[in-house]
């Protein structure tokens, strides 16, 4: 029986690692291809680093360096879901609670599918479409008012954001 401790690669596919820096007979000896003195000999510069002026990946937008920290960002339910759901109220409390969106999610309902039956909806959002929908099923629909209130949210409190 094989046991993980036993586990080597194919011989041949790994070639050790140059070893630099062990005395000053050989190539990677004395400053071992780092050069003479300075920062970048100490090894104290992180890869990418210009000194202090703002680095290049994210001066450019484009070029992976830039996250709007104050990006909101919606959980979707679609019409279909409240009608497989056979609810009457929706709330984001009551969508948590029947584990369709996460605690403390802001909700946004959208207009994929059909309802048929009045229901009231009171999420943070709800788009032109899904608003008529409801609307013309006898439903009503009420905007809930968002965490941070009417001014823009705080920066990094979008959880989905900020732990990528």
């Amino acid at each position: 029986m094989i046991k993980l401790h036993d586990l080597k690669p194919a011989p041949g596919s790994r070639s050790a690692p140059k070893r630099v820096g062990r005395g000053i007979a050989g190539k990677g000896g004395k400053t071992a291809g780092r050069g003479t003195k300075g920062q970048r000999a100490r090894g104290t510069v992180p890869a990418g680093f210009e000194g202090g002026q703002m680095p290049l990946t994210q001066r450019v937008p484009k070029w992976r360096g830039f996250r709007n920290p104050f990006r909101v960002e919606y959980q979707a339910v679609n019409l279909d879901t409240i009608a497989e759901s056979g609810l009457d109220e929706i709330t984001p409390e009551i969508l948590h609670e029947h584990g369709l969106v996460h605690k403390g999610a802001l909700v946004k309902v959208l207009a994929r599918g059909e309802i048929d039956r009045p229901v009231k909806v009171a999420v943070h959002a709800v788009s032109k479409a899904a608003e008529s929908a409801i609307v013309a099923a006898g439903g009503t629909v009420e905007i809930v008012p968002k965490p941070w209130g009417d001014r823009r949210p705080p920066k990094g409190s979008n959880n989905a954001l900020t732990n990528r």
